[in-house]
């Protein structure tokens, strides 16, 4: 291993932690108590691309369609998604987020945003350090991107 190689480990290292401890107090942060995390993803999904066959929006969502399927389920139970049929074809199904899914998207985005700035108010930054911060949240799109 080269002293790069390890210089980028301990960054990866330090990263991952405080990524996870953010992300925890972020996902407290949610409009219903009752939803889980796999269950805000695919609405927040749903919210951002519009409808989805059950397939794509297991694929967009990196699991498996059974795993889905029990995820959207859960939704609609909840009232947040509809099944819509296709109009050419019957066999495919499509899910879409209703106007209550919506409204649980938005103010769960709401929480989460107020909790970030009032963590980011909390520390007191100074410009600079608020300079860095929006450039790590570029950073941290473009990876999660990747």
């Amino acid at each position: 291993m080269t002293a790069d190689s390890d210089e980028h480990d301990d960054s990866a290292a330090e990263l991952r932690y405080a990524l996870f401890r953010l992300t925890r107090r972020l996902r407290s942060a949610r409009a219903l108590d009752a939803m889980s995390d796999a269950q805000l993803a695919a609405l927040g999904a749903l919210r951002v691309h519009g409808r989805r066959t059950l397939s794509a929006l297991a694929e967009h969502e990196h699991v498996t369609a059974p795993t889905m399927s029990a995820t959207v389920n859960g939704l609609a139970d909840l009232g947040l998604v509809v099944r819509v049929p296709d109009d050419d074809d019957r066999r495919r199904v499509y899910v879409e987020i209703t106007p209550q899914g919506e409204s649980v998207v938005i103010e769960t985005i709401r929480r989460r945003n107020r909790l970030l700035a009032d963590l980011i108010d909390a520390q007191h930054f100074d410009d600079d350090e608020l300079a860095v911060l929006h450039a790590a949240s570029a950073l941290l799109k473009r990876m999660a991107d990747a």
